[in-house]
């Protein structure tokens, strides 16, 4: 029972499809990161205006 369970995974192992490659998600991740600097950016006068 076990030896099968162990041969399961790693069957599933060597067949991963990841939908997105890390890389890709920590670019993604970056590039959120920095549009919302640049909105903060534009804003930044907002509450202070006169």
């Amino acid at each position: 029972m076990l030896h099968t369970a162990v041969l399961a995974a790693e069957a599933a192992s060597e067949h991963t499809n990841e939908p997105i490659a890390p890389i890709a998600l920590g670019l993604i991740a970056f590039g959120a990161l920095v549009a919302a600097l640049v909105v903060t950016y534009a804003f930044r006068n907002v509450g202070n205006r006169h």
